[in-house]
């Protein structure tokens, strides 16, 4: 298939599966979200994928959820979450039943969907310059793709909540230092060393290593699938509030959001 957001290739056992709106900063729009889920179909379709390496093109990793998007029908807002999470979520939940081991390589900023995405992967691998933020709580939104998850599994209930909630920034060093990277990298190296460790695992025990994914995700005691919709419900609802529509405004017309709680 053909996409028009990011692109899926396959050679020797290796999918690289690469962000692919460099101009627009690679945001999880409408289309971005329906095609994630097309092509995790087509990975989990394929019995030739033994490890995915995860990228991006351009300035950034990804600036996370489009505000633009959201801004143009701010009324709508909760119907187009109910339609992107859906196309998003079952991709991100297929993505995590596989064997094939993911690879996060992280060559520049990362910003709210893409963390959850990043968070969930096996390991990551990260630029030096590389920032990384939790940007929903400046728009009033609440987060999405196993964010709960991958980001409390890599650096702890306490301190994920804290993440989310602050809006925090973190800079690489200080993301490896709290488990949301594994591995920090001059800029100029990362893609090759992310690279290295994808090809290395694609010739390594993938039966095994999904085994070991799928065991950890039951740890928290729930199941994947259940936590992603838990955390559609919630963005949908949250989205439909009044402080969403401000948050939104606010960050397309460059100033602080003024708040309410309603």
């Amino acid at each position: 298939m053909t996409y028009r957001t990011l692109e899926l290739t396959v050679d020797d056992g290796l999918a690289r599966l690469t962000l692919n709106q460099p101009d627009a900063g690679n945001p999880f729009n409408e289309a971005a979200c329906h095609e994630f889920g097309i092509a995790a179909n087509e990975i989990a379709g394929r019995s030739d994928i033994r490890a995915i390496l995860l990228g991006a093109r351009g300035r950034f990793f990804s600036v996370g959820g489009d505000v633009t998007m959201f801004a143009d029908d701010l009324d709508g807002l909760p119907d187009l979450i109910r339609r992107c999470t859906a196309s998003l979520h079952m991709g991100m939940a297929k993505l995590m039943r596989q064997d094939a081991p993911i690879v996060a390589c992280v060559h520049a900023t990362a910003m709210g969907g893409a963390l959850a995405l990043i968070s969930n992967c096996d390991l990551v691998y990260c630029a030096q310059s590389a920032k990384l933020g939790a940007a929903y709580a400046h728009i009033a939104f609440t987060c999405d793709l196993g964010a709960t998850l991958g980001l409390s599994a890599r650096m702890g209930i306490a301190r994920t909540r804290r993440f989310l909630i602050a809006g925090e920034m973190l800079g690489a060093a200080e993301a490896e230092r709290l488990g949301l990277v594994d591995f920090v990298v001059d800029d100029a190296l990362v893609q090759r060393e992310a690279e290295a460790a994808a090809r290395r695992l694609s010739n390594g025990p993938t039966r095994s290593i999904g085994e070991v994914r799928r065991l950890m995700l039951g740890l928290q005691g729930r199941g994947f699938e259940t936590q992603l919709e838990d955390e559609a419900q919630a963005l949908i609802r949250a989205v439909g509030t009044n402080d969403a529509r401000e948050g939104v405004q606010a960050f397309l017309e460059k100033r602080t959001a003024s708040f309410s709680g309603a």
